[in-house]
């Protein structure tokens, strides 16, 4: 599996799975924000299946995009990234 999301729409995701996930306990607690577990896993991955089905990579670094990272090394560089 390889990368092909950058930061700011790993970043968007996340937050998104956030809030739909937060639906299911505060609001109207609906089912639905289960749903909040797909963008939220593919934020923490790195890898969206629908972007390399239609071949989209969103990387702006070429060296970080399409490689093969172990999980542990893109959690780290997704929470622990310096510039």
């Amino acid at each position: 599996m390889s990368i092909n999301m950058g930061s700011a729409d790993r970043i968007i995701r996340a937050i998104v799975g956030i809030v739909l996930l937060a639906l299911v306990f505060v609001g109207p607690q609906t089912p639905w924000g289960w749903i909040g577990i797909v963008p939220l896993a593919t934020a923490l991955v790195g890898n969206c299946p629908a972007y390399s089905l239609l071949g989209i990579k969103t990387c702006r670094k070429q060296y970080l995009c399409g490689h093969k990272k172990t999980g542990a090394a893109m959690l780290s560089r997704f929470f622990f990234r310096v510039w």
